[in-house]
């Protein structure tokens, strides 16, 4: 790894990690200049605590706050990668954060010429199957979600651990229509409909790919990818039970 601004921050959040603690973002702040130098984090901080195997990460999170926006993806962990219903147990979080989201299945491998070439249409004829999913968002930063946006990315976008429903076959739908419930214990349901950032979580399929693809990587048939909140970012506590819903797709619940 030979820029030491990447080093610096690989450090930083292996430390956060292996202690359990959060690191100053205020220290930080400026040590990132590029969301490549971010990637570059991304990736130090998987070898080292050696995340996955030859065939490359099998769940990631993709997303942005709008089509206007600047997508950003993240590879997960695995040991955070849970089938519906879960329990947390003593898995360590800093916060809580919920996020209700739909999760997409590739049926193929997806190589980096392939990529290039998708758009909506060809990325939709890739996937197999979709699932109902909860991201448990977390963060290594002080600050959390208003930690600096190349910090936020650096620490896999503020990934914390990914609850999957039962996958069910895909089949495109009137996304618009689309309306999912989040229930966090005793807290009133959410409830919303046509709420994702993208309006289709198919949408930035063919960009993640070509994220993912670069280097001449190969993105394995079964590889997850979760899409976009619906409904912002909620929050839970310890103790919490956070059940998901999305009419005519699935459930999934998780009990931190």
């Amino acid at each position: 790894m030979s820029d030491p601004c990447v080093t610096t921050v690989v450090n930083a959040l292996l430390r956060a990690r292996h202690e359990h603690r959060l690191a100053e973002a205020s220290e930080f702040s400026e040590t990132l200049t590029s969301a490549e130098q971010a990637y570059a984090v991304q990736a130090g901080v998987a070898e080292a605590l050696q995340w996955y195997g030859a065939e490359g990460p099998m769940h990631w999170k993709s997303g942005g706050a709008s089509r206007q926006a600047t997508l950003t993806h993240a590879p997960l962990p695995p040991a955070g990668v849970w089938n519906s219903p879960a329990t947390a147990g003593a898995f360590a979080f800093g916060m809580r954060g919920i996020e209700a989201e739909v999760a997409l299945r590739l049926g193929e491998a997806v190589d980096a010429g392939r990529a290039a070439t998708l758009d909506e249409t060809s990325a939709s004829a890739l996937i197999e199957a979709m699932a109902v999913s909860i991201e448990v968002v977390d963060s290594r930063w002080t600050g959390g979600m208003s930690a600096p946006a190349l910090l936020r990315l650096a620490d896999l976008q503020t990934h914390g651990a990914l609850v999957l429903g039962p996958w069910v076959p895909w089949a495109p739908r009137d996304w618009a229509k689309q309306v999912c419930r989040v229930f966090i214990g005793e807290q009133p349901v959410v409830q919303r409909q046509g709420t994702h950032s993208l309006d289709n979580p198919v949408w930035g399929v063919g960009e993640w790919l070509r994220h993912a693809t670069r280097g001449g990587r190969t993105v394995a048939a079964g590889t997850v990818l979760t899409t976009g909140t619906w409904v912002g970012v909620l929050h839970a506590r310890a103790g919490d039970r956070v059940i998901a819903e999305f009419d005519g797709i699935g459930v999934a619940q998780v009990q931190l």
